[in-house]
C-alpha cells in the first residue's frame, strides 16, 4: 500500500478476530520499529512482544484504560528511556510506524497508556530506569472495514498561515 493511503485509511482498532497474524507480519510490525529514528539515534527503546493469551489478559487486567486488549493477536509493550527528554516524541515514532507497518498487511491496532505500572515492572520484569509509555494491540479487525472516510476537521481550521489566526483560507 503506498504511504499515504496508509495514513489516510489507518483506523483504530478494539475488536479483533480470532484470525492469527502470521509471523512474518510481526517480525515486519518490530522491524519497523527498530528501523524508527531517534533522538540523537540513542535507539533507546525497548520492546516487549506478548502472544500468549493469559498474558494479554494479565496485559488487560494491568490496564485502566485498554481492557480490549485481552482480545487482540498480540500486543508490544513501548518502553522508552526517561533520561532523554524525547523520550515520548521517539515513543510517538515508533508506535505511529509500527501501526503503519501493521495497517500495509490489514493488520489493526489500538494504543492504551493506562496502566498500573507496579503490575507492570513486576510481570513483565521491566527495569527500573525504563518509561513504560504505552501498549499496543495488534489484530485483524473483527468488524468489516467500510473504506469511509474518517472523520477529520478541514486543514483550513486547523493550519495557519505565518502567525497563528491567519487562516489559509484568507
Amino acid at each position: 500500500m503506498d504511504a499515504f493511503d496508509c495514513i489516510k485509511t489507518k483506523l483504530d482498532i478494539r475488536e479483533f478476530s480470532t484470525q492469527e497474524v502470521p509471523a512474518e507480519i510481526k517480525l515486519k510490525v518490530l522491524e519497523a520499529a527498530r528501523s524508527t529514528g531517534t533522538g540523537l539515534n540513542t535507539q533507546h527503546w525497548r520492546f516487549i512482544i506478548i502472544e500468549d493469551k493469559q498474558n494479554l489478559e494479565n496485559l488487560a487486567k494491568d490496564s485502566t484504560s485498554g481492557n480490549w486488549v485481552s482480545r487482540c493477536n498480540f500486543a508490544i509493550i513501548v518502553l522508552t528511556n526517561p533520561k532523554y527528554h524525547f523520550h515520548l516524541i521517539d515513543a510517538g515514532r515508533v508506535i505511529q510506524n509500527m501501526q503503519l507497518a501493521a495497517w500495509n498487511f490489514n493488520v489493526g491496532s489500538g494504543i492504551f497508556t493506562g496502566i498500573n505500572k507496579d503490575s507492570f515492572r513486576k510481570n513483565y520484569d521491566v527495569p527500573d530506569e525504563l518509561n513504560i509509555s504505552a501498549v499496543i494491540g495488534f489484530g485483524y479487525s473483527a468488524r468489516k472495514l467500510t473504506g469511509k472516510r474518517k472523520d477529520r476537521v478541514p486543514l483550513d481550521s486547523l493550519v495557519y498561515v505565518e502567525k497563528y489566526g491567519i487562516s489559509m483560507k484568507s
